[in-house]
């Protein structure tokens, strides 16, 4: 008879949707933990979520693992194409990296298309795209953004071009991305270099990205910087905290 009580009990648990029990008061995570490989990722967990005060950490957090990262990615629908490890000079060269391709969750390209980089500037820059560019267009600019324009990302060089003794810039590693701007569906181009000054919707437009970069880039470069970025937003996507 003693088994009466545990088949009921049981059946209280699969018609309760056999929730796991939390200890009462728990706040529920933003992030969830990191999963081991094994387990399926929440659909869009961070892509998808809305710009807060612990973007940035989350970004370093979840790219840390290359797979992590990328199970991130494939759960926004954003196409990134993992490639081995290189060592082109003692100073320049990939890990943890791989090639992005479009995001399906998205309607603007990058051009040119298919960057090699980071899987955390990957990461960084889908989060920025999704949150920050193109909701921003649509808001103070009233059209869609159908292509990014940028400078690419890897460039095994010093920081600003400088010579050997230079201090060596995170493009050498393909962990920063310089963006130039952006063409809308009703035709218009807006570039960092002509749209920058004043207080036209152009620049409310690109001052926007940039302090929204600064959430989730560790380091966000504009022409209020110096005259090198005069023309492009360098997003450098390293354990770092710098914007300007």
């Amino acid at each position: 008879m003693r088994a009466v009580p545990l088949v009921l009990a049981c059946a209280a648990v699969l018609l309760a949707g056999c929730s796991p029990m939390l200890p009462e008061g728990s706040p529920p995570a933003r992030y969830p933990a990191v999963p081991s490989r094994t387990e399926a990722p929440l659909v869009g967990a961070l892509v998808d979520q809305p710009l807060g005060g612990g973007t940035r950490s989350a970004v370093v957090r979840e790219s840390a693992d290359l797979q992590q990262c990328m199970a991130q990615l494939t759960a926004a629908r954003v196409i990134f194409r993992p490639v081995p490890d290189r060592s082109t000079t003692e100073t320049c060269g990939l890990a943890s990296g791989g090639v992005l391709g479009p995001d399906m969750g998205t309607t603007a390209r990058m051009a040119p298309g298919d960057v090699e980089m980071t899987c955390r500037t990957a990461l960084a820059l889908s989060i920025w795209r999704r949150q920050s560019l193109e909701p921003a267009a649509r808001e103070i600019l009233g059209s869609e953004v159908v292509q990014i324009d940028h400078m690419g990302a890897y460039a095994c060089r010093n920081v600003n071009n400088g010579g050997v003794s230079g201090r060596i810039s995170a493009h050498s590693q393909a962990a920063a991305l310089d963006f130039a701007g952006v063409r809308l569906r009703d035709g218009r181009r807006v570039t960092v270099s002509a749209g920058w000054a004043g207080d036209e919707a152009e620049a409310r437009f690109l001052r926007r990205i940039r302090d929204d970069a600064c959430r989730i880039f560790g380091t966000t470069l504009s022409p209020d910087y110096n005259a090198v970025h005069a023309d492009h937003l360098h997003l450098e996507a390293t354990d770092t905290r710098f914007c300007r």
